[in-house]
């Protein structure tokens, strides 16, 4: 464990702007030349370093967003090549910039920030290794002083002001240091002083960064019916605009950001109070300008002032997509057009919403880590990129919420609405899927990458959440004594009340339950030591089965309140017996069909509706659910032109207006969680041990599709599996890594295992041949 020597520190005065913390030192002499220089940093805010007049890197909103009030990040970097060209005895500069970020910000919707702290500090340690072996330290303490900067706002949701007129490279390099003025802004200086971080824990960074991941250049800029100067990227993204200009010093740049248009204007609507907008001042010269300390979801810009013309904004303009930069290890592709748009939309909206810590969105005044969003969306991010550190980092921050709360996991981590509670859910308490999520995605990255380790890490967070639940259950051994979000956004919900929805919220509930003591309970078993655990969750699965059974599982058949997402859950998390299975699924192929096949079903079963018509032998019901391009459905927003999916079935109305709800985003990944069923049953492959050690070969065509293939990369190896349906037969090929064994399943075939390498199936086509 590294042991650090730094202090936090920050500006002893206002100075107006996002501050520059500067040290000018000298290297050591007579030690010989560097060979080794690592600067730790960190903030109360974001920090970007200066080192050798040069970034750090490239990393951006470091150290990221933790639970704060106990434990923040300290990011590494290797500096050597930075201390390069100075030599022994010489001056160098280190330089902290420092944004709010999320915890000097303001964070959700209530208007509030800096519950976090009440001023923005930095840390860095820089320590440097000389020939014979000698160590210099530079770490920030109160001799260092601050600098006003030519960032003179920056939030997360409202955007970044930044007058080139205050630039002035000078405190980038050794000596005097000018600090420029003009108009209202006056340039300042300031001494430090340290700030105390009480009991807050400093950690080792080990998640992916967030890094520029593309840029994007317009495809479309004109000018809109209001006389507005618009610019089209094609794609929603999540980033900033990086803008190049000249014209007359003092010329103001205002740069507004939204997902889409409405009435062929700027769609500012559904960003509620976030305010999405940078704001560059122009220096007389040629200036470039990128912001760093916010970040905007968009796909359309609107810019006010560009002193050129349209023709040289095209040029000038481009979008930089930004988010942590996870290793991408699944993709997808089939002969079904729409379907691969929508499964592109999948993968750019959680590249969008995996920034830091993952979001449910990242436009409005929200974007926040909802649990529930990531507990239905784990098996689908876990295959498209490599989750373990990310989402292992973020589970040590439930616990820690967790352990402050009595056991209940919040709505949302980290948990910033306990300083600005949402008075329409009630006294925050365990609820099911939101609080589940503590469960369910550990058991997911165990089962994505074979490691019990994160179970070990997160057991007893795991077995509290139980706990919790049994506290609260009613003497009918039922969840439904709290507030509860149930099946949320279910289409059928007014725009008004997200909340109301068809499927009885105590069934969801309890069904979730008990899917959660049966996870928990293997997880006991599994890690071995816990058989107290194991017995006390089979126990609480057991009788929170029999009250489902008792109370919500009716004479005929049908379970209460007869909706999509009971059958869906039921069937899925495995409460009923045989025969009960076949007649909910038989029930919910039933309402499917009623429905006309459009979706019926909100964040609670929509993950998991597919699924259950499979599994009951209902495949070409689960297919016309999954290529339905009406709305509701997973491909109406496609025919919509939308390039990431949506929090809502119908965010945009047919007519091209935004839904009139309050609450609507048009980047939520939580709907797009059926593409872990396209990976595993369209595209033919899934795990039949944790790992994926063993898998299993079997896919089930349908639906019209004449293939598709789909490839992962496993803690073992790349595996790939595409089929296609030619000259009556359906003809499978599989790539299997060196040391795992796979399980072929095709129809009119007898199950086959084979080995490593290449191998080609043929069996007769199961569906009609086009």
């Amino acid at each position: 464990m590294t042991t650090w020597t730094a202090s936090f520190i920050a500006s002893d005065d206002d100075l107006g702007s996002a501050p520059i913390l500067r040290r000018e030192f000298a290297l050591d002499d007579g030690h010989g030349a560097v060979t080794s220089a690592t600067l730790d940093v960190s903030a109360l805010g974001v920090v970007e370093a200066w080192l050798g007049g040069e970034r750090v890197s490239d990393h951006l909103l470091e150290p990221g967003w933790t639970s704060y009030e106990w434990r923040i990040r300290v990011a590494s970097h290797d500096v050597t090549a930075h201390l390069a060209g100075t030599a022994p005895g010489g001056a160098a500069v280190l330089a902290l910039v420092i944004g709010n970020g999320w915890a000097a910000g303001r964070l959700a919707w209530g208007g509030g920030g800096g519950w976090y702290t009440d001023e923005r500090a930095g840390f860095a340690e820089l320590r440097i290794t000389f020939a014979d072996g000698h160590q210099q330290t530079v770490a920030t303490d109160t001799a260092w002083q601050a600098l006003s900067s030519a960032i003179t706002a920056d939030q997360l949701y409202d955007g970044e002001d930044v007058d080139a007129r205050l630039r002035d490279g000078s405190f980038l390099t050794p000596g005097e240091v000018t600090v420029p003025s003009v108009d209202g802004h006056e340039g300042r200086t300031s001494g430090v002083h340290t700030v105390d971080t009480g009991e807050r824990e400093l950690v080792a960074d080990t998640v992916p960064p967030v890094r520029p991941l593309a840029e994007i250049a317009p495809v479309e800029v004109w000018t809109s019916p209001s006389g507005a100067t618009l610019i089209d990227f094609g794609v929603n993204l999540v980033g900033w605009l990086r803008v190049v200009a000249s014209g007359p010093a003092g010329t103001v740049l205002t740069l507004r950001h939204a997902e889409v248009l409405e009435h062929e204007e700027l769609g500012t609507r559904p960003l509620r109070s976030a305010k999405a907008t940078d704001h560059f001042t122009l220096s007389g010269g040629e200036d470039r300008f990128e912001p760093r300390f916010t970040f905007h979801g968009f796909r359309y810009a609107e810019v006010e002032g560009w002193p050129g013309t349209l023709d040289e904004l095209r040029t000038a303009v481009t979008a930089v997509q930004v988010g942590s930069d996870l290793t991408r290890t699944g993709t997808f592709a089939s002969s079904h057009d729409l379907l691969n748009t929508f499964h592109d939309n999948v993968v750019r909206g959680m590249q969008g919403n995996f920034l830091s810590v993952p979001t449910d969105c990242p436009q409005r005044d929200e974007r926040l880590g909802w649990t529930g969003d990531i507990a239905a969306f784990a098996p689908t991010a876990s295959y498209l990129f490599d989750t373990r550190t990310f989402l292992g980092d973020w589970l040590r921050d439930v616990w820690l919420e967790q352990q402050h709360a009595e056991g209940v996991i919040p709505f949302v981590v980290p948990d910033v609405l306990k300083y600005s509670p949402a008075e329409d859910f009630g006294k925050p308490d365990a609820t099911a899927i939101w609080s589940d999520a503590g469960v369910w995605v550990p058991w997911t990255l165990y089962r994505a990458y074979g490691d019990t380790a994160v179970l070990e890490q997160q057991f007893d967070s795991m077995a509290a959440h139980l706990r919790r639940i049994r506290d609260h259950l009613s003497p009918e051994d039922l969840w439904d004594t709290v507030f509860q979000f149930g099946d949320w956004l279910d289409p059928d919900a007014p725009p008004e009340a997200p909340a109301d929805a068809k499927a009885d919220k105590g069934v969801v509930a309890t069904i979730c339950a008990f899917r959660s003591a049966t996870i928990v309970a293997e997880a006991a078993e599994l890690l071995g030591g816990h058989e107290a655990e194991a017995a006390e969750f089979r126990e609480l699965a057991a009788r929170l089965q029999a009250g489902f059974r008792s109370h919500y599982l009716l004479d005929d058949g049908r379970i209460l309140s007869d909706a999509t997402t009971v059958y869906t859950l039921a069937i899925v998390f495995g409460v009923l017996d045989e025969e009960q299975e076949r007649r909910a699924g038989d029930r919910l192929a039933e309402l499917a069909e009623q429905s006309g096949y459009r979706i019926s079903t909100g964040f609670a079963g929509t993950p998991f509706i597919t699924d259950a018509l499979t599994r009951t032998g209902h495949l070409e019901d689960a297919y016309r659910l999954l290529l339905q391009t009406e709305c509701p459905s997973w491909l109406y927003p496609v025919t919509m032109g939308a390039t990431t999916v949506w929090e809502r079935w119908d965010s945009m109305l047919p007519d091209g207006t935004i839904n009139p709800g309050e609450m609507t985003s048009f980047n939520h990944y939580a709907l797009g969680a059926v593409a872990d069923w396209m990976h595993r049953v369209v595209g033919g492959l899934a795990p039949l041990t944790p790992g994926y050690g063993s898998v299993l070969v079997a896919p089930q065509p349908g639906g019209g599709l004449t293939w598709a293939e789909t490839t992962l990369d496993t803690v073992h190896g790349h595996v790939a599996v595409r089929w296609e349906l030619a000259g009556g037969e359906l003809v499978v090929r599989a790539e299997v890594p060196d040391g795992v064994d796979a399980v072929v399943r095709l129809p009119g075939l007898d199950e086959q295992r084979v080995g490593g390498g290449t191998h080609e199936f043929r069996a007769p086509a199961a569906v009609p041949v086009p």
